[in-house]
């Protein structure tokens, strides 16, 4: 049954936390539409929404019907689940360019072709059309203020304070789930276990306003063994955006996972079936040092965000700064995403350039590798620096252009980590 392979798929990689009674029977009955929401307030989706990208993507894998709606409308009011305090509201404008961002980055992942083409659409279509007497009339009066208090959303805030406009969040949200079911018969809602609330508001809306049924499915939050939430790190969150995180930092973030948290991310995270990833398991178990399991989460996860050829090259950049990889062997992709990640110096063109114009270089600026010109002649005497992987003679030598990589770099290495790239052309 169409129910029974989707719910025991998502029960045995940990993804399902709540649903109606009567979800199974609906998901049996043939192909139906579900859907997903996502919140425009950012220009960018972060890591955190792939999990509920992901349940999109096992939906259509099961024969049903992803549908993904952007918030350009609740945008402009801003979801108050899982937030301490209000969030400053955005314009108009910022919301309609965030929408077309995160379509964007939506439509790597869902296939939009065939009998169960996945469809995007947005709120806006019909939230900004809606007039405040007759939304109070045709959708409030079907909640009570009592409902409304008992959600979590709404009790999490209620010490801190909720103004009207975010208390009201739960009533568009359930307007979505009405449109959606009259306007294209969405029976499904899916989120976060926080959004569980605003999901069984939309559900009874359905029910009072339309006398029609509608379910909801919930997935876990995710957070790390150590309990800390998933997606930030000490620079901030990582996004699905290319220039927000990097494909290097975010390959970075999913291969520095802890080991007791590979194996569930790749359940969560990645389209393995369930014998690879045990295999992988037992690999980290047996031997930890080689992270299977992570190299593997990180290469599936940043191929479907960014592309095989960024994937290829953050693997290659991930290589040479920690496993010893060979610099002359990186391929341009990989070159490039380096000259992004690493302090980049500069050497003025002249007739001859020689080692010592380039270790010069990199004495000068904020991001200087040595402390002064005296400290790098040291540590050359010493042997402790290196071009391309290979140490630098105390001498002053001439550079050739087989010396370049790309034919216009010099990566210089001080000791085992500290890197620096020359572009000496």
């Amino acid at each position: 049954m169409r129910s029974q392979a989707l719910l025991d798929e998502l029960r045995w990689r940990g993804l399902l936390y709540q649903h109606t009674e009567g979800a199974a029977e609906l998901l049996a009955g043939g192909p139906i539409s579900g859907y997903i929401g996502f919140d425009p307030t950012a220009p960018s989706l972060h890591v955190g929404s792939l999990l509920v990208i992901m349940l999109l993507v096992r939906l259509q894998q099961h024969g049903h019907r992803p549908v993904a709606l952007a918030g350009g409308g609740t945008g402009l009011i801003g979801d108050p689940s899982g937030k301490g305090s209000e969030r400053p509201l955005a314009d108009r404008d910022t919301i309609g360019e965030n929408t077309a961002k995160i379509r964007a980055q939506l439509e790597r992942f869902l296939d939009f072709s065939g009998s169960n083409a996945a469809r995007l659409l947005d709120n806006a279509e019909w939230l900004t059309e809606l007039r405040a007497v007759e939304f109070m009339r045709d959708v409030g009066k079907h909640f009570t203020v009592n409902y409304m208090l008992q959600k979590d959303s709404v009790q999490g805030r209620m010490e801190a304070g909720i103004s009207y406009t975010e208390f009201s969040y739960m009533l568009l949200q359930a307007y979505d789930f009405l449109e959606l079911r009259r306007r294209h018969d969405v029976r499904l809602q899916m989120g976060g276990s926080d959004q569980w609330g605003n999901i069984t508001a939309g559900i009874e809306l359905v029910r009072r306003a339309a006398g029609l049924d509608a379910h909801g499915i919930t997935a876990p939050l995710v957070t790390s063994s150590s309990g800390a939430k998933f997606g930030k790190t000490e620079s901030g969150a990582v996004w699905l955006d290319a220039t927000m995180t990097t494909p290097y930092k975010f390959y970075q973030f999913f291969v520095n996972v802890d080991d007791a948290d590979a194996g569930r991310y790749l359940r969560y995270f990645t389209l393995l079936p369930e014998e690879q990833i045990v295999g992988l398991e037992g690999l980290t178990a047996s031997q930890p040092e080689q992270r299977a399991a992570q190299r593997a989460l990180a290469v599936d996860v940043t191929t479907r965000v960014h592309g095989t050829h960024a994937a290829r090259a953050a693997q290659e950049v991930s290589s040479l700064l920690f496993g010893g990889g060979d610099p002359n062997s990186l391929s341009s992709e990989a070159l490039q995403a380096l000259a992004v990640e690493l302090p980049v110096f500069t050497v003025e063109p002249k007739d001859e350039i020689t080692s010592y114009d380039v270790l010069e270089a990199v004495c000068v600026g904020p991001n200087a590798l040595f402390k002064s010109k005296a400290d790098m002649r040291r540590m050359v005497q010493q042997g402790g620096v290196y071009f391309n992987g290979r140490r630098v003679a105390p001498e002053r030598e001439p550079l050739a252009a087989a010396d370049l990589l790309g034919g216009e770099y010099v990566l210089v290495r001080k000791g085992a980590r500290s890197y620096g790239l020359v572009k000496v052309r």
